[in-house]
């Protein structure tokens, strides 16, 4: 068995609801990880002894807050009762938080659109046809090509705090790429998403298209994927077509999920919460009506505002959704057009400055939220029985994330409790 003790945590954020706080906050705690999972949660002072590992508890000083700071491996040793490992990292009294649970990517794609961001940051609107641009360069690139790439991206992931993602297809967009996208993805996540319906190809007919979706690239997809998605919007697919792929997708097991209300108003939410989908993402442009289906369900809106900072199209209101009771999770929608970032931590600071979120809310989407997208109960909090998913910040507090933006302040990332980054 392998063991982790991180203690002197100035703030751990479980997201373990007390007392009103949905953050679930400790001060100084310390976590205990054995064998991937989560075993014990509580004070510094009351952290479980471990046979064969050292320990010199508050050798930092609890509560301060030393600069310069990085966490310390207070020790790593073999324990013969245990028949493992044992780590024990001294937090330094900074902050701990879930790892970041990305429900929304688009990891595996060729080419590059810079060219295309610089042209709409000079004026030129954003159109979901750039797509085909990278449809184009996907189509083009290797196996190898595209798994080099997507190793770089879960990297950038991992050094950033993200320890669950999703990704999805949509570069594809024949049978054959579309399964290698799903196949490729597979390697690195159980969180795959069929989204063959990102746009028609332009050497489709539409109404065949959708046919191929439904039918034979469905099919070499689902080996692949836990999920079905489907971008309805204006450009993309009409809400019955939607509605049919999505049927199609659970008819072979996959659960559903929907892009939706990005472009502007539309069905999208309503074919979600029809649907049972775990979310709708974007979420941009809601009326009355959307977002009290969305607080009656158990459909996430998933807020993508790298996107509306990659395009300078409006952010979602987050604020008006959480007031009126819906579940909102923060998501990077890293792909290579409209949102060409990794980073959870800057989807916070966003959400924070743009979206009317305050820190605890944006740190809890970006966590909690995120697995709830995903349906998951391992993830996205820091309890007993959960995955061993820790985010060590060089900061005393979560609001640091959104106070100082762009500033790397994730030290140490624990995927499983054994060391990412």
């Amino acid at each position: 068995m392998t063991s982790l003790l991180v203690t002197n945590i100035g703030e751990l954020t479980t997201n373990v609801a007390a007392d009103g706080d949905p953050c679930g906050t400790l001060r100084d705690a310390a976590v205990l990880v054995e064998d991937g999972r989560i075993a014990w949660v509580g004070p510094a002072a009351s952290a479980p002894a471990l046979p064969g590992a050292e320990r010199t508890p508050g050798r930092r000083g609890v509560g301060r807050f030393p600069t310069p700071w990085r966490p310390e491996v207070l020790s790593r040793d073999g324990d013969g009762d245990r028949g493992g490992d044992v780590e024990v990292v001294d937090a330094g009294g900074g902050a701990v938080v879930p790892g970041f649970v990305d429900s929304h990517t688009h990891l595996v794609f060729g080419g590059d659109r810079a060219e295309e961001f610089a042209a709409r940051m000079a004026g030129t609107p954003y159109a979901a046809g750039g797509i085909r641009t990278t449809v184009a360069a996907t189509r083009a690139a290797s196996d190898d090509e595209l798994r080099s790439r997507l190793a770089r991206l879960v990297a950038e992931l991992h050094g950033q705090g993200t320890t669950t993602f999703e990704i999805k297809t949509g570069y594809g967009l024949t049978v054959r790429d579309e399964e290698r996208i799903a196949r490729l993805a597979a390697e690195v996540t159980p969180e795959v998403t069929f989204l063959g319906a990102h746009v028609v190809p332009a050497e489709h007919d539409r109404d065949a298209y959708v046919d191929l979706v439904c039918g034979e690239m469905l099919d070499a997809c689902a080996p692949h994927c836990r999920w079905v998605d489907v971008f309805c919007e204006t450009g993309a697919f009409t809400p019955d077509e939607s509605r049919r792929i999505l049927a199609a997708g659970a008819a072979r097991g996959l659960l559903p999920r929907v892009h939706g209300n990005q472009l502007g108003p539309g069905e999208g939410v309503r074919v979600a919460v029809d649907a049972g989908a775990a979310s709708v993402d974007h979420c941009t442009y809601l009326s009355d009506e959307d977002v009290a289906a969305l607080a009656a369900s158990d459909t996430v809106a998933t807020l993508l505002p790298g996107v509306e900072f990659s395009t300078r199209h409006p952010y979602p209101d987050a604020r008006r959704l959480i007031d009126a009771g819906a579940t909102v999770a923060l998501a990077s929608d890293c792909n290579p057009g409209s949102s060409f970032t990794s980073s959870m931590p800057l989807m916070i600071a966003l959400a924070v400055r743009e979206m009317r979120m305050t820190p605890a809310e944006a740190v809890w989407a970006a966590t909690a939220g995120g697995a709830r997208a995903l349906r998951r109960d391992d993830v996205g909090a820091i309890a007993p029985g959960m995955r061993g998913d820790l985010v060590l910040l060089d900061a005393p507090s979560r609001t640091h994330l959104a106070y100082r933006p762009g500033v790397p302040l994730v030290s140490a990332v624990f995927k499983d409790g054994v060391r990412a980054q």
